[in-house]
């Protein structure tokens, strides 16, 4: 009696799996990670700092986004510079393909008719 009523109930309730192939049960879970938490907060030791840290990053994103550094203005110039040196074998030449004669053959019409203007 006692089988079913007290201990079926206690035993149905202990985790067998994760779920998760190669992740064992960890039986103590809460005392595990108070642990490792509390290892991580004596490694770290100055959680002010961190934390103040942390708000001078998000005060930076959105001075970030104000500055825009990564933006190129519009009245920028780029200056092209050719070199004729010999492009190693190793590094890829990234050429497209030619086109496919019919196409080609499509395109050269549509391009040699008189009038016709985009839309």
């Amino acid at each position: 009696m006692f089988v079913h009523a007290v201990a079926r109930p206690l035993m149905a309730k202990i985790k067998q799996t994760t779920g998760i192939v190669g992740l064992d049960v960890v039986p103590n879970t809460r005392e595990v990670l108070i642990g490792l938490y509390s290892k991580t907060l004596n490694e770290i030791q100055k959680v002010e700092e961190l934390i103040e840290e942390t708000q001078d990053e998000l005060k930076l994103i959105g001075h970030m986004i104000e500055w825009d550094p990564w933006g190129i203005p519009d009245d920028h110039e780029i200056e092209m510079v050719e070199n004729d040196a010999p492009i190693p074998k190793h590094v890829p030449q990234h050429r497209p393909p030619p086109l496919p004669k019919e196409f080609q053959e499509t395109l050269e019409a549509l391009m040699s008719q008189p009038g016709k203007t985009e839309s």
